[in-house]
């Protein structure tokens, strides 16, 4: 009797990705995948980012929501452009979305472009969306063990923005245990600590985008 081989499922999303990857490479765009879990800030993130780097980069940004445009509307706010996904109950977005969608973006003279994936913190991780890194978002109203219970985002993530610090005096957040989980899950994980809210470490997040843009560039160069 022959037994019917099933193929990763990740295949065809994998090989779209790496198209995604060499067509944004080809215009010498950053691309980042923002995962978090719901309401740890992505889009304030965004906002902040968008409004206080404008004068330095040109950004878009790929927004994916189970359903609505309200945080596509809120980053339009900003002058960035800004596409809207809904995945009418899918768990995440993959590289055939975004693929799609960047078809509503002019990505001439685009430098960064920002994909804000559906909250959660376990599928976005494993459907590549041709990015460059995937940066994790943990805010402080949430659990300082999340990094130890969800480890494979801290694992896979190039940064780490640790939001909402400005809450820390009236939460049970752990700073150092939060920062202890991740590091030993990736000594290389950048980490943040910010608040949206009031501004603070936020320079220090800008600056982690220059070097990640400057490396873009110099890789185009090479």
């Amino acid at each position: 009797m022959e037994i019917p081989v099933v193929r990763n499922v990740l295949e065809a999303n994998e090989k779209m990705a790496g198209h995604v990857r060499r067509l944004l490479s080809a215009k010498g765009i950053l691309a980042l995948n923002l995962i978090s879990s719901p309401g740890a800030g992505k889009t304030t993130l965004l906002e902040r980012t968008l409004s206080d780097l404008a004068g330095e980069f040109r950004m878009a940004v790929v927004e994916g929501d189970l359903q609505t445009d309200n945080d596509a509307r809120r980053v339009a706010a900003t002058g960035a452009q800004a596409v809207q996904i809904n995945t009418d109950g899918g768990c995440h977005l993959d590289s055939n979305l975004v693929l799609s969608a960047l078809d509503s973006l002019n990505l001439d003279g685009v430098d960064i472009l920002f994909i804000e994936n559906v909250g959660n913190l376990v599928c976005p991780v494993e459907f590549d969306c041709g990015e460059d890194a995937k940066v994790a978002l943990l805010s402080v109203t949430e659990g300082d063990d999340k990094p130890e219970k969800y480890p494979l985002l801290f694992n896979l993530a190039r940064a780490l923005v640790l939001n909402k610090v400005d809450l820390l005096p009236y939460v049970d957040f752990d700073m150092a245990r939060a920062r202890n989980f991740a590091s030993k899950l990736n000594r290389d994980l950048e980490i943040f600590e910010v608040s949206c809210r009031n501004g603070n470490g936020l320079q220090g997040w800008y600056d982690w985008l220059r070097r990640m843009r400057a490396a873009k560039k110099a890789d185009g160069r090479a």
